[in-house]
């Protein structure tokens, strides 16, 4: 099969992420003596720099962690909480039926800095500076714009000049950033630059150290400026009016990134896993619970047997997912009745040879589901999709993912999978002394109590964001994700089938023809449905799409090299010989490794 490069090959450790700047970075933390840990932590913050569109320092990361010697695997659940004063309550007395999809307002607990720091503490062995100091010298000495970089700043021009000048000083200081110029960020420079001295202060220990990092972030001057500037700020969202933001110093001082045990399910001699239902992660499991008896092995990869079973399939899975799917400290998610084969077995039976144009969720244990809200609905293909959430898919499938990803494995066969997000630079106003915006992660809660993701002050929003570790004969053999909401479980799942079913090396089963259902109720504001949407890309045989078509799926033919951004790891022996691939999409991508 014809790929865009080659699989890499090697015995000494691999890096693949959605940049070339930040695989660079994770490679020579391995080459100075650094693990997978360490790697991917400092390859995780300098994306927080050099892709700002699509995540930031007040973001968010699930990460799965594989410890080869332990031979244990763990999720540092790098999702925050919804701030203590967040209430249904208090967004309906402001006159609002969904959270804004921008602004101070959707503002949750900023996650991603202490997940980075929770796992290089526990895991990781490298002193904190030589983690953090990549991201700090791209800071400092800046990145090169990248299109996507030109053409978000853009589209938000208009805002940042009339509503947000906090963010037009940032990015609009020298006119509009144009692509393969250069921009510089002295003050997360200087941020960074003084957590590291604070950290520093509190000792030689590393262990010491990155808890000093934690206490600047969190309980030190960073909260209380981000606490400072939401207090004192009013700033219009899309809901087109102006609004304060609700989190407060003693929000970010109860945050820790827990550690949790992921899920689980067996799959034609893998056992793959997930995080939990805080995250859209579990509806991969379900997925392949649904198509675990079927003969996708004998399906042709590209043919129209195998996208419609795969897609008639995910509508189902997904249908629980907005049904049953929250964070499992606040409701009782019944998770283990959805992921099992008797539970599976009657959900497929509904799978027909015509395409579903309804939302059917499930009754697990008997259970009756709880539907969101009544829901907006596209006009056309995607086109109410244009929201302000992690990717949006206009009309003709140009998906913009607000998100990254990075894969990793190291010599000893240490593994990490992680999808940084949020916090991008068109989410929030920037806070000056800071450097970078809040996230905007409540925008997924409902504002409906019964819900299972109904909002609630100190509860984690069900988010879209999800990586996938997967083991085989006796550990785990290979890591990989990619940015795209609502498709990350969608594209990831059908390069898994590839890889598994019909033999696809990794870089085949990432570069072959991709799809994804848009059927079900986005995940961001505000909140569309395209009931029997189903987006492909053109490089899909004409004759595949004039079938489903037949099959009465609304098909969105798009470009040719339009959907996904994946990447990922592998190690076939014990532990080498490692591999890995990247997306060549958008032409950031990439992987590397010896």
């Amino acid at each position: 099969m014809f790929t865009t490069r080659p699989e890499l090959l090697g015995t000494f450790g691999m890096v693949s992420s959605t940049h070339w700047l930040a695989s660079a970075v994770g490679m020579s933390v391995l080459e100075r003596g650094g693990n997978a840990f360490d790697a991917a932590t400092a390859a995780g913050l300098t994306l927080q720099v050099v892709e700002p569109h699509l995540n930031g320092p007040a973001g968010e990361v699930p990460i799965l962690c594989y410890d080869a010697a332990a031979d244990a695997v763990s999720v540092v659940a790098g999702q925050g909480p919804a701030p203590a004063g967040a209430s249904v309550a208090h967004f309906h007395d402001l006159g609002l039926d969904r959270v804004p999809g921008t602004g101070l307002l959707a503002a949750c607990v900023p996650a991603a800095f202490d997940a980075w720091m929770r796992m290089a503490r526990d895991w990781g062995r490298l002193p904190l500076r030589d983690l953090m100091g990549p991201a700090i010298g791209y800071a400092e000495g800046g990145i090169p714009v990248l299109p996507r970089i030109s053409a978000t700043i853009a589209s938000v021009e208009k805002t940042f000049r009339e509503h947000w000048p906090e963010s037009a000083a940032l990015w609009l200081a020298g006119g509009l950033p144009q692509p393969g110029s250069w921009v510089r960020n002295p003050a997360l420079a200087r941020t960074y630059r003084r957590i590291l001295d604070e950290a520093e202060s509190a000792g030689s220990d590393r262990q010491a150290q990155i808890q000093g990092a934690r206490e600047a972030f969190y309980r030190g001057f960073v909260a209380e400026e981000i606490a400072r500037f939401v207090a004192r700020s009013e700033r219009v969202d899309t809901s087109g009016r102006a609004h304060r933001g609700l989190l407060d110093v003693p929000d970010l001082a109860a945050f820790e990134a827990p550690v949790e045990d992921p899920r689980s399910i067996d799959y034609h001699g893998w056992t793959v896993y997930k995080p939990d239902t805080w995250s859209q992660a579990p509806v991969f499991l379900q997925h392949l619970r649904l198509l675990e008896p079927c003969d996708l092995g004998d399906l042709a990869p590209n043919g129209p047997e195998f996208v419609h079973l795969v897609v008639e399939a995910g509508k189902l899975a997904f249908a629980d997912r907005e049904a049953w799917y929250g964070d499992p400290k606040f409701v009782d998610v019944p998770i283990d009745d959805l992921l099992s084969r008797e539970y599976a077995a009657q959900r497929r039976a509904l799978i027909g040879d015509a395409a579903s144009l309804e939302l059917r969720p499930g009754a697990p244990g008997g259970r009756q589901p709880a539907l969101p809200p009544e829901l907006p609905h596209a006009d056309g293909f995607g086109s109410a999709r244009g929201g302000a959430g992690e990717p949006t898919v206009p009309a003709g499938a140009r998906t913009e993912g607000d998100t990254c990803h990075l894969d990793v494995v190291d010599v000893d066969g240490n593994m990490v999978a992680a999808t940084p997000s949020g916090g991008w630079l068109q989410s929030s106003p920037a806070i000056p002394e800071l450097g970078f915006p809040l996230g905007t992660r409540a925008q997924m809660f409902w504002l409906d109590e019964t819900h299972p993701n109904g909002l609630a002050g100190g509860k984690r929003p069900r988010t879209t964001l999800t990586c996938t570790l997967a083991r085989r004969d006796g550990r785990v053999r290979l890591a990989f994700g990619t940015p795209g909401g609502d498709q990350q479980d969608q594209w990831s799942l059908v390069f898994f089938l590839r890889h598994v079913h019909h033999g696809m090396n990794l870089q085949e089963a990432i570069d072959a023809p991709a799809f994804h259902s848009g059927h079900f109720p986005s995940s961001f504001y505000p909140r569309a449905a395209s009931p029997g949407e189903l987006v492909v890309e053109g490089r899909l045989p004409r004759a595949t799409i004039d079938a489903l078509v037949r099959q009465g799926h609304r098909v969105d033919v798009g470009e040719d090299w339009s959907l996904g951004r994946l990447a990922a790891v592998g190690a076939d022996g014990d532990p080498a010989p490692l591999k890995a691939a990247a997306n060549p999409r958008g032409m950031q991508g990439y992987a590397v490794g010896r």
